[in-house]
């Protein structure tokens, strides 16, 4: 197979719609824009959340609360149940975790929650654990270590 031979699977690629080209196109006239109005001047339509002039809904509505999103601690989450890759006696961290694939990114540490079962005996190493996730892991003969 070349380069000049390669052509997209079928139904994948649209053909383009050109509005406005003459009556036999099927669009022609007023291109789909129906006879005059706001939608049919060019830069009209109204913008997004608009509810035809009503008091809008973010309005009515108090502000409330506030989040930090500059100073926030973000953590990489993993459920106890996809520890289970890991052999019995391995040790878990953040680097194990990455190099499994299990998490994509670091951020700014790793918290373990409780979600599913774990079979394996495992020592995990993490910022934070859930009480479920901790408890499960003691309970299958693992320890856990906050750093």
């Amino acid at each position: 197979m070349k380069l000049h031979e390669l052509s997209p699977a079928e139904g994948a690629v649209k053909a383009s719609f050109r509005k406005g080209r003459g009556a036999g196109s099927g669009n022609g006239k007023t291109a789909g824009k129906g006879h005059k109005g706001q939608n049919a001047r060019s830069g009209g339509g109204v913008r997004p959340g608009f509810e035809g002039g009503q008091f809008p809904i973010y309005r009515q509505l108090p502000k409330r609360g506030f989040n930090n999103k500059r100073f926030a601690t973000v953590y990489a989450i993993v459920n106890v149940s996809d520890l289970n890759c890991f052999a019995d006696g391995d040790t878990v961290d953040i680097g194990a975790l990455l190099s499994a694939r299990i998490i994509r990114k670091e951020y700014d540490g790793l918290k373990v929650l409780g979600g599913g079962e774990l079979t394996r005996k495992l020592t995990v190493k993490a910022a934070g654990f859930s009480a479920a996730a901790k408890q499960k892991i003691e309970a299958a003969g693992g320890t856990t270590e906050e750093v």
